[in-house]
C-alpha cells in the first residue's frame, strides 16, 4: 500500500453542485477527529500483512480531502499525522497534502507567534496544498455558492505561493453563460500566481444536489455538453502552451509537480481510505466506510470498523485498467492486458476499440492504447464501450 486518505466530512455551507459526503453542522468535528484516529490506529494490521506475508511497504502518500479538511485546527492536523507517523512506516519526505478552501486560508491567516497559517502548515509535515478556487469570478462563485469571493480566492493564492512551491488550485469549467473569454480569463488568472498544478473540471448535475432542483425548477439553466466540450479543449490548449503535461483526464502539472496521491489510484497502487465514505483498495478487493457521521462515529467507539468489502471479479480489474489508464498519459498497455487477464479479454478490447480507432478517436502506439486529442473529452462514455460485460460478444 502507499497511501493513506483521509476524508474530513464537515463544511461550513453546502455548494451547490456537490454530492460528496459532508456536514455543515461542526458539533461532532472533535469527537470525528478522534474516532478517525483511532480508525488509523485499528486498520495498521492492513499494512503489516500483505498477502500473508509480512510488508515492509511504506507509506508514500497522506491526502487529506473531504468536506473541508482546512476547517480543521493545525492541532487537530498534526494530531493525525502524528497517529499516522506513530502507527505506520512512513516514507522519507511523504507528500503530504491539504485540501483547503480560500476564505479558510485568508480568515485564518495570523497565528501564535505571528506565524502565517502556511508556516503553520508546513511546521507539521503539510508540503502540498490543493485550493478550491473553481473560478476568480463573483457571479460563479454565487451561484456554486461557494464559502470564498473572488477576492479570497486571489489573496490567498498570493499569500500561499509565498510558502508553497508544490500548489494545486481547482477550477470548473462548462458554467452555463461562461463565454469562452471568461473561461479563457479564468486560465489565464490561474497562470499569472505560477502554480505548477492545476485540476480542472467539468459543472456535473447531480441527482441530489440543490443544482439539480434549480435546474428542474427553471431558476438556473442546465450545463450543455458541447460549451463543456469548448471550455475543455481551450483549457487543454492553454495550459499544454504554457508547460503544462496533461497527464490524466481532470489534471494538468508541470514535471516533477504531478499528484502522487491521485497518480497512485490511477496506477492501480494500494491504498487506505480513513473516515465516513472513504474507499480503500488492496489490489484483491475493495472496501468503503459507510456514508454517516453518526454510524461511522457509534461503530468506531465499539471497535468496530464501519466498512463493507467486496472481492473484484477479473471481469471488474480488467474495466478498473482500462477506466484508469485511458484517462492517464500511461494509456492501456495491451501487453498488459494480455499478461494480466488473457487473449480472450485482448481479442475483446481490440473488437471493441475497432469503431473508435475509425473515427480517430484512440489510437494505439507502442502497444499502447490512448485517445487521441479529438477523443480525449469523451474518454469516460470510450471507456464504458470497451467494459467487458459479457463473454458472449
Amino acid at each position: 500500500m502507499s497511501g493513506i486518505y483521509i476524508h474530513i466530512p464537515f463544511c461550513k455551507q453546502a455548494c451547490h453542485y456537490c454530492d460528496f459526503h459532508f456536514s455543515t453542522s461542526m458539533k461532532k468535528k472533535e469527537e470525528m477527529v478522534l474516532a478517525i484516529a483511532k480508525e488509523i490506529q485499528m486498520r495498521k494490521s492492513e499494512f503489516e500483512l500483505l498477502d500473508g506475508a509480512r510488508s515492509d511497504t511504506q507509506i508514500e502518500t497522506i491526502y487529506f480531502g473531504g468536506g473541508t479538511p482546512s476547517v480543521l485546527q493545525i492541532s487537530d492536523l498534526k494530531f493525525l499525522i502524528d497517529t499516522i507517523y506513530e502507527n505506520y512506516t512512513v516514507a522519507p519526505n511523504p507528500e503530504i497534502t491539504l485540501e483547503a478552501n480560500p476564505d479558510d486560508l485568508t480568515t485564518l491567516s495570523v497565528r501564535a507567534q505571528s506565524r502565517t497559517i502556511f508556516e503553520e502548515y508546513r511546521s507539521i509535515g503539510i508540503n502540498r496544498l490543493s485550493i478550491g478556487i473553481q473560478s476568480f469570478f463573483e457571479d460563479d462563485l454565487k451561484m456554486m455558492n461557494r464559502a470564498h469571493n473572488s477576492e479570497e480566492a486571489q489573496k490567498c493564492l498570493e499569500e500561499a505561493t509565498k510558502y508553497f512551491d508544490n500548489i494545486s488550485l481547482d477550477l470548473i469549467y462548462g458554467v452555463p453563460g461562461m463565454s469562452n473569454e471568461k473561461w479563457k480569463q479564468n486560465i489565464e488568472k490561474a497562470l499569472s500566481f505560477g502554480v505548477p498544478h492545476i485540476s480542472s473540471y467539468a459543472l456535473t448535475v447531480e441527482p441530489k444536489t440543490v443544482m439539480n432542483k434549480m435546474i428542474q425548477t427553471g431558476k438556473m439553466e442546465a450545463p450543455k455538453d458541447e460549451v463543456a466540450q469548448e471550455h475543455f479543449m481551450i483549457l487543454v490548449e492553454m495550459l499544454e502552451s504554457k508547460g503544462f503535461i496533461h497527464y490524466e483526464l481532470s489534471n494538468f502539472g508541470k514535471e516533477n509537480y504531478f499528484s502522487k496521491n491521485n497518480s497512485a489510484y490511477w496506477l492501480g497502487k494500494k491504498y487506505m481510505g480513513i473516515g465516513p465514505s472513504a474507499h480503500s483498495y488492496d489490489g484483491v478487493s475493495r472496501s468503503w466506510n459507510i456514508v454517516n457521521n453518526s454510524l461511522y462515529l457509534k461503530s468506531i467507539q465499539e471497535n468496530k470498523l464501519p466498512n463493507e468489502m467486496e472481492t473484484l471479479s477479473e471481469a471488474d480489474r480488467y474495466n478498473e485498467y482500462i477506466m484508469t489508464g485511458l484517462r492517464t498519459i500511461w494509456g492501456v498497455s495491451l501487453d498488459r492486458i494480455q499478461a494480466e487477464f488473457g487473449q480472450t479479454y485482448l481479442d475483446y478490447l481490440m473488437k471493441q476499440t475497432q469503431k473508435f480507432r475509425n473515427d480517430g478517436l484512440v489510437s494505439i502506439d507502442n502497444n499502447v492504447l490512448k485517445p487521441t486529442k479529438k477523443g480525449k473529452f469523451l474518454t469516460d462514455g470510450i471507456a464504458s464501450d470497451l467494459f467487458y460485460l459479457n463473454l458472449e460478444y
